[in-house]
């Protein structure tokens, strides 16, 4: 199917304008040094937390930092960073990031709507018609990393996004339960056809923090994510803990990695980024 998919592309004969976006993609990537992509085999295991406390520890270390989110049916990172608004236009037509701090901005489709509440009913083409533009569109300047939210499984937003960047790498984020990981296998198959290097593996809500006592419960059971990085030779990432503060975080709209507490779960996304940042920065080379 994904064969097909690509054949039917190729076959097409670009057109003028697309053209035209095509060399406006290749410009505002060319000002990118890393283009990431963070996904999962299905819902619900944290992937947006992981993209955006990713991106704000990037950002604290002194790094420029985009967050592109293509989640165009449920995004959710612009409340984990609590940014809200329409995005204005700079330089006549082309789109301004929304800034969190000096070092991170982003774009969301949640930025395009009107009432946030209104929900989006888009066909394939549309969204891949809305993710080039918002590579081409977009004023990003340069930065270190641009770090893509998308939506869970492989569809149409994943594929657009591996079709327009061509060096591309990926992060897969799971939790331990068998049934996440059953999902995990399907994307990192989609990944390996693709040919979109995987930077590794990282296992989110890898047991509870308690909220009382600081000790850690295996809620969900552990190592799930580890072993199946194991069975298909990808690097760990490591494990990121449920910790009731990443709750408070997310409703303040302020990544746990930027909250003055020391937590473990902030420990947890500290030493994932710090490894992820080794293995993007060795493979590159």
């Amino acid at each position: 199917m994904i064969d097909n998919f690509q054949k039917g592309v190729a076959l097409k004969t670009p057109s003028t304008k697309s053209i035209l976006q095509n060399e406006l993609i290749a410009s505002s990537l060319s000002h990118i040094k890393y283009k990431i992509l963070v996904m999962s085999g299905k819902g619900g295991v944290g992937k947006s937390s992981v993209a955006v406390n990713f991106a704000a520890a990037l950002s604290a270390m002194g790094k420029k930092v985009g967050i592109l989110d293509v989640d165009v049916h449920g995004p959710s990172a612009p409340r984990l960073l609590g940014l809200t608004g329409q995005l204005s236009t700079v330089k006549g037509s082309f789109m301004e990031p929304k800034k969190y701090n000096e070092n991170l901005s982003m774009v969301s489709v949640d930025f395009l709507l009107e009432d946030t509440n209104s929900s989006i009913m888009w066909r394939g083409p549309r969204k891949t018609a809305a993710i080039r533009q918002f590579i081409s569109d977009v004023e990003w300047g340069e930065l270190d990393f641009l770090i893509i939210d998308a939506p869970p499984g492989t569809g149409d937003e994943p594929l657009s996004v591996i079709q327009a960047i061509p060096d591309l790498m990926s992060i897969i984020v799971t939790t331990p339960q068998e049934l996440s990981l059953a999902d995990v296998r399907k994307a990192i198959h989609f990944l390996q056809h693709v040919k979109t290097p995987i930077v590794g593996l990282v296992e989110n809500m890898s047991g509870l923090i308690c909220p009382n006592c600081s000790t850690e419960i295996n809620l969900f059971k552990k190592g799930g994510g580890e072993k199946l990085a194991k069975e298909y030779n990808i690097s760990f990432l490591g494990a990121i803990p449920l910790d009731p503060i990443t709750v408070v975080a997310g409703d303040l709209g302020k990544p746990v990695v930027l909250m003055e507490e020391e937590t473990e779960v902030k420990k947890a996304f500290l030493s994932f980024t710090k490894e992820a940042l080794v293995r993007i920065e060795s493979y590159k080379e």
